[in-house]
């Protein structure tokens, strides 16, 4: 008799592969199961066209978190971004947030020039300065139809 049958071997294999997967998930996937490692910021443009969940936070081009999630302030008619960024980032009250398109016809993403003049944004508090993106297809419709003032 055979100490493992076939249908047990199969098995184990199939548990292996279901594990790696799930790591790899878990890894390619930047997903925190225990621990979260980020605080939220939060940004107010007039408009966060193209901007998506997950887009990436940069500061100097690097990677520094994800954009989270998206709120509307009909009051003030503007777009409220929640910005998660890593904890050992520091961001101060004097920085500007805004949307840029990686390449020509890449994705957006929200950048942040830090500042560094006034005081440590805390977690939950606003960037006061943002800069929307810049629409091409506007700027091409106000070129072709002669609105560009010299």
């Amino acid at each position: 008799m055979k100490k493992y049958s076939n249908e047990t071997l199969a098995g184990i294999f199939v548990l292996i592969g279901l594990l790696c997967v799930a790591y790899m998930t878990v890894k390619l996937g930047d997903v925190a199961l225990l621990s979260d490692d980020t605080y939220s910021l939060y940004a107010r443009f007039s408009s966060v066209s193209g901007l998506r969940v997950g887009n990436p936070v940069q500061m100097l081009g690097i990677e520094i978190g994800r954009v989270a999630g998206f709120q509307m302030d009909q009051e003030n008619q503007v777009a409220i971004v929640e910005l998660k960024i890593k904890n050992e980032i520091k961001v101060y009250d004097d920085a500007i947030a805004s949307i840029k398109t990686a390449g020509l016809i890449g994705d957006r993403f929200v950048s942040i020039d830090a500042g560094g003049a006034g005081e440590l944004l805390k977690p939950g508090d606003t960037i006061e300065e943002t800069e929307s993106p810049i629409e091409i297809g506007d700027l091409i419709r106000k070129y072709a139809f002669g609105d560009v003032k010299k």
